[in-house]
């Protein structure tokens, strides 16, 4: 126990005096990200710094073939899928896809825990990014966009980074999942919320990350973090059943969910699997 309240502490502290070491952006997202600043760049321009990494390459090519986009006609290069994508939506999309990067450690156990919780943010930005697609269908003049939500639900949970690689210098807390899960709860949503901002990232953005997890934040309208709440409730982040209940209806009123019980539909899961292809 002396362990796990020390490093509990150690990251409090560290919060406070703003030392704690942060991941970095992968150095393709941010070559992206500082091109579509320039009101002089062209899709060529955008194409050539996608193909400098294969991953992003082939990531992209991905989304542009989703159904999500509802195109018929598969691309096959990079230029092809960031035509189809276009330069408003690639800073986020891009940025999305490169953040599988920045979930990876030396550590075999660190590395473990990373890999483990990169496949949860998957699986909770596929049912997010499946239900926005059914929203915009219905909401077209909606001021939700689907590359936004896309990189929210693959950042929400960007805390738990920090967090693993304190614990690393901590291995008695990976003996003790429990105590590892509590303090990535109690902190993540702080920590993220300061990667975010280090990583320039809109102050939107920055607050969902804070706040996902703090059901006392309920927006009346349809916002993002519904989005990703779905999500969490589909794979039982969220365990209280009347909390559940209370979420699902709310989403009903708001036209995020046909019916309370949709997510448990085969064509919601056959939706589901094909975003989650995108990721793989």
């Amino acid at each position: 126990m002396a362990t796990e309240n020390a490093l509990y502490t150690i990251l409090m502290e560290k919060i406070k005096q703003d030392a704690l070491v942060l991941p970095t952006l992968p150095e393709v997202a941010l070559k992206v990200r500082k091109a579509t600043d320039d009101p002089d760049i062209n899709l060529g321009h955008m194409s050539d710094i996608v193909a400098q990494d294969p991953a992003l390459s082939l990531g992209m090519i991905k989304v542009a073939n989703s159904a999500l986009l509802g195109r018929s006609v598969k691309v096959e290069t990079v230029s092809q899928a960031v035509t189809r994508i276009g330069l408003r939506q690639i800073k986020s999309i891009a940025t999305a896809m490169a953040l599988e990067q920045v979930f990876v450690s030396e550590n075999d156990v660190v590395a473990m825990y990373m890999k483990k919780s990169w496949r949860k943010t998957i699986d909770i930005a596929s049912v997010a990014i499946s239900l926005m697609g059914l929203y915009l269908k219905e909401n077209k003049h909606s001021a939700l966009t689907l590359d936004t939500l896309t990189l929210a639900a693959l950042v929400h949970n960007i805390g738990v980074l920090p967090i693993l690689t304190e614990a690393e210098q901590h291995p008695d807390v990976f003996a003790n999942p429990t105590f590892l899960q509590q303090a990535i709860i109690k902190l993540s949503g702080k920590i993220g919320g300061t990667i975010t901002r280090a990583w320039e990232f809109s102050d939107e953005l920055t607050l969902l990350v804070e706040s996902w997890s703090d059901l006392t934040v309920l927006p009346k309208e349809a916002h993002y973090l519904d989005f990703i709440r779905a999500g969490a409730i589909y794979h039982k982040i969220f365990k209280n059943e009347s909390t559940q209940e209370v979420l699902l209806n709310s989403y009903v009123k708001k036209g995020i969910l046909p019916e309370a019980d949709y997510m448990q539909s085969d064509e919601f899961k056959a939706m589901c699997a094909d975003v989650k292809s995108m990721f793989n």
